[in-house]
């Protein structure tokens, strides 16, 4: 227990104290997001907030894991490394989609071959089971994959990223504690106190971003917790076994994961590229329904957590109907949401033609009256 407490108070206070140390390098730096396009602020702001949350979280893990539970620990950190200088060059010098994809399968074949993060069985969820070594390969480099870039688009919204991250880190900290998984534990903890304290800054309005620096970062750890999670928490021999594992793992990362699935699904079926920008996120239709930074923060929070409530009091149905049960709740409310964004939109749009309209019946209505003086 105290290495858990120690991890995450130390990395709270790197975290914490660097982050105005990075503001003012990265003004003086002129290391801004310049607003613009698909941006949703005005002003500029620093994008290095990745670079204290990194610092915050290796420091805090490095100090807090015991020696004896950190067999595997070296091929994490080689791994993290891997997508921290590929997020701090991205945040600096723009890196390709292409270069960015590369150097993810490289982290997460480092986390597969030496670091024991595998899928490799389905524990019945969609009538599967026990998996090849090829197909348990494959489908956990996609699950990796998938999940590091689930936070880095998400990330759209002040607050909204890390704030999801904060949800699944506890989430996560607190089974790996319960079930006796102390390294696991500390991971997730580091996170969290780093996340806490970049939350401090990063709240609408913004000082600082966390750039693709820490979404990748947060999406990285968060693959590495949910796959041991599910392989942990299906063990009907370990500390705190649960039911319906694998569908409570996707309960968790439910509104990055989802809405990634969806966009990129959507940009597939237009024929476009899957890391072409739009405007088709979650948080881009609550954006438009009105909703300012918190509120959408609010909101995307408060559907994780009660999605995870809903997975765990379901989770005797087994894994296949709660993970059915999860999609289709995600579905219909990801609809009401967009029936609304639309409707909404409508109604703007006639308000602006009448106001056309009345503008231009204005001025014929001037230019007649001035005719009739001139006459």
């Amino acid at each position: 227990m105290n290495h858990i407490i120690l991890s995450g108070g130390l990395a709270f206070l790197i975290t914490f104290f660097s982050i105005p140390v990075i503001i003012e390098v990265a003004k003086d730096k002129k290391l801004f997001d310049i607003p613009g396009g698909r941006k949703v602020h005005d002003a500029v702001i620093p994008t290095l907030g990745g670079l204290g949350i990194f610092a915050g979280f290796i420091i805090a893990t490095l100090i807090g894991v015991p020696p004896s539970e950190a067999a595997v620990l070296q091929y994490f950190i080689a791994a993290i490394m891997i997508i921290f200088f590929m997020g701090i060059k991205d945040d600096i010098l723009i890196l390709t989609a292409t270069k960015k994809f590369v150097g993810q399968l490289i982290a997460a074949s480092i986390l597969i071959k030496f670091g024991g993060i595998r899928i490799t069985d389905m524990y019945g969820m969609m009538g599967l089971n026990a998996l090849s070594p090829t197909v348990s390969f494959l489908i956990t480099l996609l699950t990796i994959v998938v999940i590091t870039n689930s936070f880095n688009l998400i990330d759209g919204v002040d607050g909204l990223a890390g704030s999801l991250g904060l949800v699944t880190s506890i989430t996560f900290g607190f089974y790996f504690y319960l079930s006796g998984q102390v390294m696991y534990s500390v991971i997730a903890l580091s996170l969290t106190g780093s996340l806490i304290a970049f939350l401090i800054y990063n709240f609408n309005p913004a000082k600082i971003f966390m750039g693709d620096t820490g979404s990748l970062l947060i999406g990285l750890i968060n693959s590495i917790l949910v796959i041991k999670f599910i392989n942990i928490a299906s063990n009907p021999d370990s500390t705190f076994p649960l039911e319906s594992a694998p569908a409570l793992g996707f309960a968790v990362l439910l509104v990055p994961l989802f809405d990634t699935l969806r966009v990129v699904s959507h940009r597939i079926l237009s024929r476009r590229s899957p890391f072409s920008p739009d405007r088709n996120h979650i948080h881009h239709f609550l954006l438009d329904l009105g909703l300012n930074h918190k509120k959408v923060t609010f909101i995307c929070v408060a559907a994780n957590i009660l999605f995870i409530a809903l997975a765990y009091f379901l989770r005797s149905a087994g894994a296949s109907l709660v993970m059915l049960t999860l999609i289709a709740a995600s579905t219909i409310l990801v609809s009401i949401i967009y029936f609304f964004k639309s409707k909404r939109k409508i109604a703007v749009i006639s308000i602006q033609l009448d106001k056309k309209l009345l503008i231009k019946s204005q001025n014929i209505i001037r230019v007649k009256r001035e005719t009739i003086q001139q006459d």
